[in-house]
């Protein structure tokens, strides 16, 4: 009996030792690049995420000190802005309009940021861009409005977006799962000269416009949270029996800041393993912190970041993390 449960600790202890071996990024290549930072809505407003559900209004949340910041998100100043900060790439959101344009513009309503009143997609151009989007931005919970008055006009249209920025890639947030907003989207970029394999551009969100994309410009980095999560979870255990699962091909890995640990291989063979199925990686904030958002929000986040890591950076503050990253 004694000699079995040794040869069963032995056995399990070989089976460690060849998947940890297995997993080991000491043999895997070295990564090519570096890593590239996504600058989350470009520049914008801090917000307070505690609680707050898909369709709360955040602008009445942001930050004390925030409201010294005029500059909105999803607009030129704010892409610009970001860009300067050493953005790689700068996430935006698109919503069409009521007349057939396309804008930059995060919310389904505009009853949050701006005076106005209404869903977002049954407003013209001309209306929207009439809007204050400063208009509903509070550091005190309602009491003080400092920055209304100071967004007037400055919903873009994707095309000014486009030819205010063209040497750095988008990604591009579609909000409402119809793929005719990819179709919309495609023939803005086709118009205005723009291969967005060439440049690097990524789409993401609503699962029928990212494939409705996919197919439009097939090799482009697209994902969904149906996508992600099937990757990420499959990873999570079939990567450490050296396993890339079939969910992952041309797919997105997505790995938590404090999570970093759990990924085998991490960080070159994980590389090399989804590079060898067209597959990325993007790293997000960490998952049990209280002020996660979506991204990074302090330059000394970077530090947990390995050397090697060659794939994309979800930046929620892209005004303190950009200038912390030495390239």
């Amino acid at each position: 009996m004694k000699k079995k449960l040794l040869w069963s600790l032995g056995g399990l202890w070989m089976i460690f030792i060849t998947l940890l071996l297995l997993n080991s990024p000491r043999w895997a290549p070295d990564p090519e690049g570096r890593l590239q930072m996504i600058a989350h809505r470009g520049v914008h407003h801090l917000y307070d995420p505690t609680g707050v559900g898909r369709d709360d209004c955040t602008a009445v949340r942001i930050l004390p000190g925030q409201e010294k910041l005029e500059i909105f998100e999803n607009t030129i100043h704010s892409i610009r802005a970001a860009v300067t900060a050493k953005a790689d790439m700068v996430e935006v959101d698109v919503a069409p309009t009521k007349d057939g344009q396309m804008v930059l513009f995060h919310d389904w309503t505009v009853d949050c940021r701006t005076d106005g009143t209404g869903n977002t997609r049954d407003l013209t151009l001309a209306e929207l861009q009439a809007l204050d989007i400063g208009h509903g931005y509070s550091s005190d919970g309602g009491q003080t409005f400092p920055l209304r008055g100071k967004g007037i006009g400055k919903i873009p249209t994707v095309e000014a977006a486009l030819a205010a920025e063209s040497y750095k890639p988008f990604l591009f947030n579609f909000k409402n799962n119809d793929p005719d907003e990819a179709d919309q989207l495609y023939a803005i970029l086709k118009a205005a000269g723009r291969d967005p394999l060439i440049e690097g551009d990524g789409f993401y969100g609503a699962e029928a416009p990212v494939k409705r994309m996919k197919q439009l410009v097939p090799g482009i980095w697209g994902w969904s949270k149906p996508g992600v999560k099937a990757c990420t979870q499959d990873y999570a255990w079939m990567g450490w029996m050296g396993i890339t699962p079939e969910s992952c091909k041309n797919g997105t890995l997505v790995v938590p800041l404090d999570y970093q640990w759990a990924i085998a291989g991490w960080p070159a063979r994980t590389v090399a393993r989804m590079e060898a199925v067209g597959a990325r990686i993007l790293i997000i904030g960490p998952m049990n912190s209280r002020e996660s958002t979506r991204g990074l929000t302090h330059g000394d986040q970077l530090t947990a970041i390995p050397k090697g890591f060659n794939g994309y950076v979800m930046v929620e503050d892209i005004l303190q993390v950009g200038p912390a990253l030495i390239r």
